[in-house]
């Protein structure tokens, strides 16, 4: 299997991270910051490393981006561009601005006609970005137990990256719908507003989305 490298220090770069050895992946987290990842290191095994933002970028034949969305073009810039040219790069960002969220609703910094993925994807042309894991609580991003096989939405322009992304989730228990190319992050990505206003008024983390067909 493909090394993994996780750029990223918070929540969902850990959560991520112990999936990807669950199933039994090489995994390397890069962050800025050793200490704030040095605790997940010791207890991550044999197969779990970590590093900086560019040693991750090297590391992985597949990257993650699991940052916050204001800084994820200079994380990346730190990252260094080369390290990542033609690989997939899955993007867990959104692009959440620092206002207060109203009755649950977060705001973006983006608007309708833009997502942060096409932002990442002008900024960085040759990389092969792939928007996942965006719409969903960290908890529930590995082997999520429910009581049918939720959806997970992705979009991106190179077909071999949604490949090894459809993959990846399919191991980890989902359903994919691909939703075409990266145009379609601008409304995969407000699925995060939609998420978030259970979790922010009720406290309710544990729901994902599902697509239904006839």
């Amino acid at each position: 299997m493909k090394k993994i490298g996780i750029i990223g220090s918070g929540a969902v770069a850990k959560a991520l991270g112990d999936g990807f050895l669950k199933h039994n992946y090489e995994v390397m987290l890069g962050s800025r910051y050793l200490s704030k990842i040095t605790p997940w290191k010791e207890s991550a095994g044999e197969k779990g490393h970590i590093g900086s933002p560019v040693d991750a970028a090297k590391f992985g034949e597949i990257v993650v981006i699991a940052v916050k969305g204001s800084v994820a073009v200079n994380v990346l810039e730190e990252a260094g561009p080369q390290n990542l040219q033609k690989k997939t790069v899955i993007d867990a960002t959104n692009p959440i601005a620092d206002s207060a969220p109203e009755d649950g609703v977060i705001k973006f910094f983006t608007n309708h006609d833009e997502s942060l993925m096409e932002r990442l994807q002008t900024q960085f042309p040759e990389v092969h970005f792939v928007k996942a894991f965006n719409s969903v609580g960290n908890g529930v991003m590995v082997d999520p137990q429910f009581n049918q096989k939720p959806t997970m939405f992705i979009c991106g322009n190179n077909q071999n990256a949604k490949k090894d992304t459809t993959e990846i989730l399919e191991k980890f228990g989902w359903e994919v719908a691909d939703m075409g190319k990266a145009t379609s992050a601008r409304a995969i990505e407000p699925l995060c507003m939609l998420w978030c206003i259970p979790a922010i008024n009720n406290g309710e983390i544990s729901h994902a989305f599902k697509l239904i067909k006839m």
